[in-house]
C-alpha cells in the first residue's frame, strides 16, 4: 500500500508539472526517490548514520537530516534516470534524467513528511491502537481476552542514585528500545511505559499461538544477555529485568476526547502487576500464572516449575504461579 501511494504521487507529479503522458516514468522516479528515505527513517538503510544523526543536538539534527534526505533523493533520482535512459524508456537528455530539480525535491519532501508524520503517529500509538482508533473498533467498550506481559527493570532506582536521573532515563530508554523489534516480530503491542516498567499485550489467540508471548520474552532476555559487555561499556551496568505473564477477559475501550487512548479495564491487568511483584519475593525473574500456562504449549527450550499458590491483593482465592526457565539458566 505504501509503494502504491508513492507511485501515485509520481503519477500526480507528471499530471501537474509535465505534458508527458508516460505516467509510469513519474511512478518510477517517485519510488526511487522516496523508498530510500523510508528505509533510512526505519533504520534499515545506513543504520549507523541514522543512529548518529538521532543523537545530535536539535539544530544539527535537522540540518543533517535534510542533507541526508537530499543525498538519498538525488541518488535515487539519478539511478532511476540512468535505468530509464539505458532501457530506452526515457528519451530526454542525460542531464535531465540524472539531475534532481528543486521542484522535484520539494514535491518529494511534502509527500514524504506527510507520510512520515503518519508513520510516527503509528509508532507512537502502536500499530493496533492506531488502526483501532482510525476504524473506531473500540469506540464502544468491547469485551475480549488478552495476554499481558509486565517487564520491570530491576535496580533502576539505585542506578539513578549512582548515575543521576538523566543518565537513568537514557538507560531505561535504551532498554525499552531494545524490546521493540522483538515485540513486533512476535505480533505484540507495547501498550505503555510506567516508570521503569513496560507493558506489552497480545490478543489471547495470537499470544498463545506458538507461545508467541513466551518466545518474545525469551528473545528480549537473550538480547540483553548477549550484549552484556556493551551495556557495561555504555552505561556502567548490565540491565536486569523481571517479568510476569497473565491473561484473561478484559474490557477494552477508547477513552478521552482531545487525547484518546486505548485502555483496558478488568482484574487481569492488576493481577499481572501483582504477579510481577512476586518475582522479588520468590527470587524468580520470570513468572506466569497457572491459568495462562494451561492454555498453551511451552517452547522446547523453556520449562515451568511450580512456585505454589499465593494470596495476592484483590483475590479471595490463592493464585498459583510457575517460574519459567530457559535451557541453560
Amino acid at each position: 500500500m505504501l509503494c502504491l501511494f508513492v507511485a501515485l504521487t509520481g503519477v500526480l507529479y507528471m499530471v501537474l508539472f509535465t505534458d508527458s503522458k508516460a505516467y509510469y516514468i513519474g511512478a518510477i522516479y517517485a519510488l526511487a526517490c522516496s523508498l530510500p528515505l523510508i528505509l533510512f527513517e526505519a533504520g534499515r538503510l545506513f543504520p549507523g548514520l541514522h543512529a548518529r544523526i538521532q543523537k545530535l543536538p536539535t539544530p544539527t539534527y535537522f540540518i543533517s537530516t535534510l542533507l541526508a534526505y537530499l543525498v538519498l533523493t538525488g541518488t535515487g533520482f539519478g539511478i532511476a534516470g540512468a535505468c530509464l535512459k539505458l532501457s530506452g524508456l526515457a528519451d530526454a537528455e542525460w542531464r535531465d534524467v540524472l539531475i534532481l530539480r528543486l521542484t522535484s525535491f520539494l514535491y518529494t519532501m511534502v509527500f514524504f513528511f506527510v507520510g512520515i508524520t503518519l508513520l510516527r503517529i503509528r509508532q507512537l500509538l502502536g500499530r493496533e491502537v492506531f488502526s483501532s482508533l482510525i476504524t473506531g473498533r473500540y469506540r464502544k467498550p468491547l469485551k475480549e481476552e488478552r495476554i499481558f506481559l509486565f517487564i520491570d527493570v530491576v535496580g533502576s532506582t539505585s542506578y539513578a542514585r549512582e548515575f543521576g536521573d538523566l543518565r537513568a532515563q537514557e538507560f531505561l530508554g535504551e532498554i525499552f528500545a531494545s524490546f521493540a523489534e522483538h515485540v513486533r516480530t512476535y505480533d505484540g503491542e507495547i501498550d505503555d511505559y510506567v516508570g521503569d516498567c513496560a507493558i506489552i499485550t497480545w490478543r489471547l489467540k495470537s499470544g498463545i499461538d506458538g507461545a508467541r508471548c513466551i518466545l518474545c520474552l525469551c528473545a528480549i532476555l537473550s538480547e540483553l544477555e548477549s550484549n552484556k559487555d556493551w551495556w557495561i561499556q555504555q552505561f556502567g551496568r548490565a540491565p536486569r529485568i523481571c517479568a510476569a505473564l497473565h491473561g484473561g477477559a478484559v474490557v477494552t475501550a477508547a477513552i478521552g476526547l482531545f487525547h484518546q487512548k486505548i485502555t483496558y479495564f478488568g482484574d487481569v491487568v492488576n493481577t499481572t502487576a501483582r504477579i510481577e511483584g512476586l518475582c522479588e519475593t520468590l527470587g524468580e525473574p520470570v513468572l506466569i500464572s497457572a491459568e495462562l500456562l494451561g492454555r498453551m504449549n511451552l517452547p522446547d527450550n523453556v520449562t515451568a516449575q511450580t512456585c505454589g499458590a499465593h494470596t495476592i491483593k484483590g483475590h479471595d482465592a490463592p493464585l498459583t504461579v510457575f517460574a519459567l526457565r530457559r535451557s541453560g539458566d
